[in-house]
Parts: C-alpha cells; sequence; structure tokens
C-alpha cells in the first residue's frame, strides 16, 4: 500500500525485495562492523562470566522497560486506573506486570489461608469453597481480551487527545486465564427455575457488586486462580476472580468473595450509575454486556516517529467482544482506499488478534486506519458515524476507527479524520 495509491498491495517477498535498498542496507553495515569487531577489540563480555539466577525474572532494567501509565483520583484512596502499553508490546499476550488495572478502593489484603467464597441464593443448596477446594475441580484454560468499559473514552471529546496509543486505548490486555468453570460449580449448588441472574460481589473497600443474566453464567464464565500460567496477582484479584469473556471489564469481578443467584438484577451502582451510557434522548442505556468490534494501530502511533522514507510495517491489534476477528483493513490516505491487512495466527474467540501490513511511505503527509470486520458481520464505525448514533454524552464503549497523522517531518499524532 503506498501513500498515493493505497489500493497497491505488496506481498511480504516483495516488501522484503523492495526494501533491499533501505532497510537490508542495515544489515550490509551490520556485516561490515562484525567484521571489524572479529579483528578488533574483544567484547567485555566475553571476559568475565555473566550474572547468576534468581528466583523470578526481572525486566533488563527500569528505564528501558516498557510500564503503566498510572491516573489516579486523588480524592478517592485507591481509585484510578494504569494503562498497558500497547504501543511498546508485540505479539497478543499481556504479560502479568502490564496487564491494565482499574480500581475503585484499592487493592484489598486477602489472606488465601482463611479466604471462602460462597454460592448461595435461588440454589438447593448453599455452598462454600476455599482454595484448597477450588483446586479439586476439574479447570480449562482459554486465552480472552479484558476490556474497560471506559476505554478510549477520551475520544469523546470534541479535541483529539495527544498521547501513546497505549495511555489512550490502554484498558484492554489479554491473557490466558486458568480456572474453574462457574457452570460446574452453579450445577453442583443446584440452580432453582427462578435463578435468572448472579450477583457477584468483591473484597474491595469500594463494595463493588454487578448483576450478569445467568446465561452467560452458565455458558463460558470463569473462576479464574491463573493468569499466564502463574496464580492470578493481587491487583488482577488474588485469590480468585470471574472471567466474563466478551463483556466488559467491570463484570469480570476481582477477589471474589460471594456470588448469589436472584430472580433479578440487583441494581447496585455498579449496574444502574456507573458505566451506563446516557443516550441522546435524554435516557440510560444500562447493562450493556458486550464490546464492541474495534482496532488500532500501534506501530506507528503518537510519540513514535518514521526516520526517513520507506518501507515500514503497519501493525496493530484487534478485537472483538461476540467472535472472532475475520478482517482488519488499513488505510494510508484517511479512509479513501483500503487494504486488507494479514491476521497473525491464533485467531481466538475473544481475544485479542494481531494484524500487520507492509506500507511505503513517500515522506508526504498521511492518515493511518485500521477498520476491524467479526464473525457477526459488524464492521468498526467511523467516529461521525458513531456519534450520529450515540451523541455525544456517552461516557463508555467507544468502539470507532482511530486515526493517526504522520506529517512529513515523520511525527506521528493523533487526529480526527
Amino acid at each position: 500500500m503506498d501513500t498515493k495509491k493505497t489500493s497497491r498491495r505488496y506481498s511480504r517477498r516483495k516488501f522484503i525485495q523492495h526494501s533491499a535498498g533501505g532497510v537490508a542496507g542495515a544489515l550490509v553495515a551490520g556485516d561490515a562492523l562484525a567484521a571489524d569487531l572479529r579483528h578488533g577489540e574483544t567484547p567485555a563480555s566475553w571476559k568475565v562470566p555473566g550474572r547468576g539466577f534468581s528466583n523470578y525474572g526481572q525486566p533488563r532494567n527500569s528505564r528501558d522497560s516498557p510500564i503503566r501509565w498510572i491516573s489516579a483520583d486523588r480524592s478517592v484512596a485507591g481509585n484510578g486506573v494504569s494503562w498497558t502499553p500497547l504501543h511498546q508490546l508485540e505479539g497478543t499476550i499481556t504479560p502479568n506486570g502490564l496487564h491494565f488495572e482499574r480500581h475503585h478502593n484499592g487493592v484489598p489484603e486477602v489472606d488465601p489461608a482463611t479466604w471462602k467464597m460462597t454460592v448461595f441464593g435461588q440454589v438447593g443448596k448453599a455452598l462454600v469453597f476455599d482454595l484448597n477446594a477450588l483446586h479439586r475441580y476439574p479447570m480449562t484454560s482459554r486465552i480472552a481480551f479484558i476490556e474497560c468499559g471506559g476505554n478510549s473514552n477520551s475520544m469523546w471529546h470534541p479535541q483529539p487527545t495527544q498521547a501513546p496509543a497505549g495511555y489512550q486505548h490502554g484498558l484492554v490486555s489479554c491473557s490466558e486465564w486458568t480456572g474453574v468453570p462457574l457452570s460446574i460449580l452453579l450445577r453442583e449448588a443446584g440452580l432453582k427455575p427462578d435463578a435468572k441472574w448472579l450477583v457477584a460481589d468483591g473484597l474491595d473497600a469500594a463494595g463493588v457488586s454487578i448483576s450478569i443474566p445467568i446465561a452467560k453464567a452458565m455458558d463460558d464464565t470463569i473462576v479464574g486462580l491463573y493468569q499466564n500460567g502463574e496464580p492470578v496477582r493481587p491487583e488482577n484479584g488474588f485469590p480468585a476472580r470471574l472471567l466474563v469473556p466478551g463483556w466488559e471489564g467491570i463484570v469480570n469481578v476481582k477477589w471474589l468473595n460471594s456470588m448469589q443467584l436472584s430472580d433479578r438484577p440487583l441494581m447496585s451502582r455498579f449496574d444502574t450509575v456507573s458505566y451506563t451510557d446516557l443516550q441522546k434522548n435524554g435516557t440510560a442505556e444500562r447493562f450493556t454486556f458486550e464490546m464492541g468490534v474495534k482496532s488500532l494501530i500501534t506501530s506507528p502511533s503518537p510519540g513514535q516517529s518514521l526516520a526517513e522514507p520507506g518501507f515500514y510495517e503497519l501493525s496493530g491489534l484487534a478485537w472483538t467482544g461476540n467472535g472472532v476477528i475475520t478482517r482488519v483493513e488499513v488505510s494510508a490516505d484517511g479512509g479513501n482506499t483500503w487494504a486488507k491487512a494479514k491476521l497473525q495466527d491464533p485467531v481466538l474467540d475473544k481475544a485479542l488478534t494481531r494484524f500487520r501490513a507492509p506500507w511505503h511511505w513517500n515522506g508526504a503527509r498521511a492518515i493511518l486506519k485500521s477498520r476491524a470486520y467479526d464473525a457477526l458481520g459488524r464492521v468498526q464505525p467511523e467516529r461521525e458515524v458513531l456519534l450520529q448514533e450515540k451523541g455525544s454524552n456517552h461516557y463508555y464503549h467507544y468502539n470507532a476507527i482511530i486515526s493517526w497523522s504522520v506529517d512529513t517531518d515523520g511525527s506521528v499524532h493523533h487526529v480526527y479524520a
């Protein structure tokens, strides 16, 4: 794809061949440098043994390592978010230490030795589980994203925010979660006919309580005990949390305390005030559980810069709350023309999907966009279409197309286009 003729497409082979004068040129210089080293000074690392083992691996150093950016509300202790630096990561799996956080009143200290989780209400028998008991049940693993309902909410503002991509849209992360299917526990408790809703609450001081339709609880919801192979970390819900694949982050309750089966939703403040959207007609849209189809280009993106005209790889992430991503298209001319990007395997249900596309930048100003499609046939809307449909009073559930401007000096900025 070219900024002048974006319908022109390049195979990976052509991308490599046409890059011989640019990217490959660096390899030639590298070979020359290697030859000099062979005849020059011995590398210092050859002269002394390296450092020893550690009980738990750490990043190389804190200066160069990706970090979460924290945005906290100082008026309420422990209330705020930390953003996953999507613009500094590759692949689709988020390291545990970089998974986004959303806390309403801080991270509670929970003693695993005394922790218990109860299931009660419209069931044949109330059950109480401790960690040892849960580990005796059959477990399952699945890769899934979690996205806060407030992710990308700055995009509702009339002017585009200038911040790195992950610090605008990084309230989404993707992990391999392992735990006990909730359906097993609920069947053991014996659901009564009136059990239409599950009301889950956590142990944090904010008293987070949310309501989930029983159909979703019995479908693919998991009581998560492990994240990317290790026990869930405290900021992500230790000792146990809900994983509700594809649904907004608030229903993925952390630090589980109890689950009550009921004939109606609780209508807590997290069901009714928070995470609801004010419509154009003045009504409030509640229980917007499923996250929409969405994508963004993470490289290049704001805060990054292209050194010179030539070939680059556009790379980014796409996801949807229902099904799989089936197609991602990219544009370098503000959406006038589109080219199909390559989806990186594996493409999984309700998980982040990495897409890539070769692009030749000719040095002129370009507007980069990505547009995702999912298995239900839904397509990511343009910002103007979303605003026309929803109005401008929303705060949550933004999923419109995101645009970056590449200026003639190579700098990248957020724009509405």
